[in-house]
């Protein structure tokens, strides 16, 4: 067997973490993936995982070995891009994954554009309210909104920044006053948002007279979905926070209201994430550049409509 195939049937293995996931994945037999660990391991002499019915375990000199093996076939997919320009020119596919807010309302949109300037590549979105593993499930790029990210691997660009408002149906304000500070908050029926970066158990508001933090209580209603909610606010559910992305079109004509305009959420800053590499595709490198371009102005205007006023320093790229 070739010596650099080994070695990606080996970095693969660590990624993924079973024999048998690589096999599916390169649709060969889990008895080949075992036979190209073994002859590397021959080869060098050397254990680089140890086995068991159950796990995998990759040793110090395996992970030491791995990282090699990833510096050296990146150099050899470099070289080869170079030779069919793909560090130039956008082609091929390209898997985006985005939270489904934003992902229905925006990034679909930037795909869009994306696909006429940028025919030659086919795109996958895929929403889902989870962070994937985008090494493991093979994705390109993927889109969050989070306060801060955590330490990865991964580069990230600061695509702009995302703000909650409070909101309500008129239906819903008609038949229950509508509150005036967030106090009275606790006298209304109240639809809580559960995600990875929003506690539906606690509001933290700002304005310019000052921040408030709200507690709901009592029996109540959660989604773990923008849009879902979105339509619950609009038959009549009650108060919630819905971001400005999910919230304008309603507001707009009519069929919610925002309630406490004066008050919005913390900022949370939205991310384009890729897995960390020295080489990047044009493909990756135009749709970060598209999503800046689309999203960015998009979520600029809704916080300017809304009397936001977005933070003037943003995180730096890592």
């Amino acid at each position: 067997m070739d010596k650099l195939y080994n070695m990606s049937v080996f970095a693969k293995v660590v990624e993924m973490g079973s024999f048998t996931a690589v096999a599916n994945h390169l649709d060969t037999t889990v008895g080949n993936i075992s036979r190209a660990v073994s002859v590397l391991e021959e080869s060098l002499d050397t254990r680089l995982m140890q086995r068991s019915t159950r796990r995998l375990v990759i040793t110090d000199a395996g992970r030491r070995f791995y990282d090699r093996c990833i510096a050296i076939l990146t150099d050899v997919e470099h070289a080869e891009a170079e030779a069919r320009d793909a560090l130039l020119e956008p082609r091929g596919r390209l898997r985006v994954h985005s939270v489904p807010g934003l992902g229905r309302n925006l990034v679909t949109r930037a795909v869009l554009a994306y696909r006429e300037s940028y025919p030659d590549v086919s795109v996958e979105l895929l929403l889902s309210q989870r962070m994937p593993n985008l090494l493991e499930e093979q994705l390109d790029i993927g889109v969050v909104i989070t306060r801060t990210l955590p330490d990865s691997a991964y580069v990230s660009q600061n695509i702009g920044t995302s703000h909650c408002i409070l909101a309500a149906s008129p239906a819903y304000l008609a038949a229950h006053p509508a509150p005036t500070c967030p106090e009275d908050l606790i006298d209304h029926r109240c639809v809580l948002l559960g995600t990875v970066d929003y506690a539906p158990d606690e509001w933290h508001l700002e304005s310019p007279a000052g921040d408030a933090t709200f507690r709901p209580t009592g029996p109540h209603f959660s989604v773990n979905d923008m849009d879902a909610m979105s339509q619950a606010l609009r038959d009549g559910a009650g108060i919630g926070l819905l971001a400005a992305f999910s919230a304008m079109e309603h507001l707009r004509n009519g069929t919610l209201v925002r309630v406490l305009p004066q008050y919005h959420t913390q900022v949370r800053n939205v991310y384009a994430v890729y897995p960390s590499r020295q080489f990047v595709d044009a493909k990756i490198k135009r749709f970060v550049e598209t999503l800046k371009a689309h999203v960015a102005d998009h979520l600029d205007s809704y916080a300017k409509e809304l009397d936001i006023a977005s933070p003037s320093i943003l995180p730096s790229d890592r």
